[in-house]
């Protein structure tokens, strides 16, 4: 199983766009997504906390409706898509591994559940893991995973890979040459991979998170 990264299945589309997006489903790929809350509890999939990379503009998207976001200059260059709007564009045919970017409530995380209830193929995942823990609560049979950023501990990794109810892993792609991690009884996906060479190399025996090929 392999997924594109934010939705840039070429270097022509733009990160976290409901035309990149769609772009992925059309190519038979699942796609991977951050989201964030808004302040009137809408998830949107945008990459950072911010709104100044984007758009130039230092708000926070924690703190701002959804509607204010919609007015932000070039915002309909850039729109930023609700999670809703891609669940309803995958048609629950391809997987959507849906990073959770800040700790969010447990009333949010209810709420995320819920929104996601009818597509079957979704997969949370965070570098918050009390993000995960939380979803867990909430319904056991979730399919989640634990992100790993490339300076984690191999100790940590393997411990938390001990977890029963977690399904999967999701790991830089540092750790596709290391043994003891090859070796963990649990499903993993590699990120991000970004060239042709290194794709073909390793999408045979792994699952990648991947763009711009």
């Amino acid at each position: 199983m392999h997924v594109i990264h934010r939705g840039i299945a070429n270097k022509k589309l733009k990160e976290n766009l409901l035309l990149s997006f769609k772009k992925s489903f059309d190519l038979g790929f699942g796609v991977e997504t951050d989201i964030h809350a808004t302040k009137d509890e809408n998830f949107v999939c945008f990459h950072d906390f911010t709104l100044n990379k984007i758009f130039k503009k230092k708000l926070s998207i924690k703190n701002l409706n959804f509607s204010d976001i919609e007015t932000v200059k070039n915002f309909k260059k850039n729109p930023i898509p609700l999670l809703e709007e891609v669940l309803k564009a995958s048609k629950n045919k391809y997987p959507i591994l849906i990073e959770i970017k800040p700790n969010l409530s447990l009333k949010l995380l209810k709420k995320l559940v819920k929104q996601t209830s009818k597509y079957s193929k979704c997969i949370f995942i965070s570098f918050k893991h009390e993000n995960i823990n939380k979803l867990l609560r909430i319904k056991q049979t979730l399919k989640v995973g634990l992100s790993f950023s490339y300076n984690s501990k191999i100790t940590t990794i393997v411990e938390k890979s001990k977890n029963k109810k977690i399904d999967y892993l999701i790991l830089d792609k540092v750790f596709l040459n290391h043994k003891k991690i090859q070796n963990l009884n649990i499903q993993k996906f590699y990120y991000t991979i970004k060239n042709k060479k290194d794709f073909n190399k390793y999408s045979n025996d792994n699952c990648l998170i991947f763009e711009n090929l």
